[in-house]
């Protein structure tokens, strides 16, 4: 079975899901869900079944990104015959379940439940600097949600005490409240999940975090740092969705 975390802000159906309960093998053991790599398209099909049932939708309803990085957030109701070049998607169709792939970057699950409208986004630093959850706010109050009773969850991301970046990086956020001294000199510890949490609340959108960390928790999660670390190879990912 599909491993999932959930929040109690999000009433609707969601999981932020692990690397548990699917059948890929290897580096991508067991539930990995990124459509870009080596490993069999029959896995990943299968994988990305089992979370569209763990939620109750069909697997032909779960949608996902070509994720580039960006503020880009579309609507998704009708089958798509590409995948559209967005970090962000919303809906208000029943059934249509919203999906992002991470591997360190930090997804969020967003909720309007009076409205009836959804909206997934994944947020690295740049997503997260260019507007994208903000943007993703937007195209659910675009759809009838409004913003006081948007909830927004951010899922299992690299934690501060495992990212250490440079001064370039630090310099692009421009916001020291989420910045650790490193332990060498030119390197700072960035908190990726307080950063996005901050900006949603500054919109006036209720958002809070599960706090896990992808790097430290091999046993549940990919992460593109441990990979990094370890010298490269396959890299696996996990998704997060969330369903009316």
């Amino acid at each position: 079975m599909a491993e999932f975390l959930t929040h109690p802000a999000l009433t609707a159906r969601h999981g932020f899901f692990t690397r548990r309960g699917g059948v890929s093998t290897g580096a991508y053991a067991e539930l990995n869900c990124g459509l870009r790599g080596d490993d069999p398209a029959g896995n990943v099909a299968e994988n990305r079944a089992r979370v569209a049932r763990a939620l109750g939708a069909d697997p032909a309803d779960l949608r996902s990104l070509r994720q580039v990085h960006g503020p880009v957030v579309v609507e998704a109701c009708a089958p798509w015959d590409a995948l559209p070049e967005a970090d962000g998607m919303v809906t208000r169709t029943p059934g249509v379940a919203l999906g992002v792939i991470t591997a360190d970057c930090a997804p969020a699950l967003f909720l309007d439940p009076e409205a009836g409208v959804i909206g997934a986004a994944h947020a690295g630093w740049r997503g997260a600097v260019s507007g994208v959850l903000e943007a993703t706010a937007e195209a659910m109050i675009a759809l009838g949600a409004a913003r006081g009773r948007i909830e927004a969850v951010i899922g299992p991301c690299i934690a501060q005490a495992s990212y250490e970046v440079r001064a370039d990086l630090r310099d692009a956020v421009a916001d020291p409240r989420f910045f650790a001294p490193g332990r060498d000199a030119g390197y700072f510890q960035f908190d990726l999940a307080g950063y996005c949490v901050a900006r949603l609340q500054a919109a006036g959108i209720g958002a809070s975090a599960l706090n896990l960390d992808t790097l430290s928790d091999e046993a549940r999660f990919f992460s593109h740092r441990r990979r990094t670390l370890a010298g490269g190879g396959p890299l696996g990912h996990q998704i997060s969705a969330i369903v009316l």
